[in-house]
């Protein structure tokens, strides 16, 4: 692994309201591939659960403080998190739709959703382009409509790559 992928920056989108989640926090980072807004929230004294089917991605993350791991197959497994419940939740360029309801099960009262992935139009641009890996427009609104939204955008960026992408910020009630 390169050390570009090891301190790769973390979303603009999820440092902008990185704020809300204080020190001590309970995070879940699903889909967290080799860990860069793993290591972001650790940096400000949170406790991680990172959480991706790839576990040579998870190395990445070995001997992290404050960040444990767990390799699970989050499309062909059970949910790997029955019962337990997080001050925040982080999903980055990742979507599976039937972990919509595991992940408003796992929000504790007053949690932040932090939840940024790619859309319909994307495959005008690359990968992903099946459709059904991308959002449709205001899914993602739609899906979390029972949080309290406190940002939310769709549409296309020029940075970090081209694409077409969908967003959302909310507070479990």
């Amino acid at each position: 692994m390169t050390d570009a992928a090891i301190h790769a920056a973390p979303s603009p989108w999820i440092t902008r309201f990185a704020p809300l989640i204080p020190p001590g926090a309970r995070v879940l980072d699903l889909a967290c591939g080799q860990g860069r807004h793993s290591r972001f929230f650790a940096a400000r004294l949170c406790d991680i659960v990172a959480v991706d089917r790839d576990s040579q991605a998870l190395v990445a993350l070995a001997g992290v403080p404050r960040v444990t791991t767990i390799a699970a197959d989050l499309e062909g497994g059970p949910w790997p998190l029955s019962g337990l419940q997080f001050d925040a939740i982080i999903v980055a360029n990742y979507l599976h739709r039937p972990l919509f309801p595991h992940i408003l099960a796992a929000l504790a009262p007053r949690a932040v959703l932090i939840y940024e992935t790619f859309m319909a139009g994307n495959e005008r641009f690359g990968r992903p382009s099946n459709p059904e890996f991308l959002l449709r427009p205001g899914e993602l609104r739609k899906a979390f409509a029972d949080l309290e939204e406190l940002g939310f955008e769709e549409g296309e960026v020029e940075r970090p790559k081209r694409a077409v992408i969908q967003r959302i910020c909310a507070l479990k009630r």
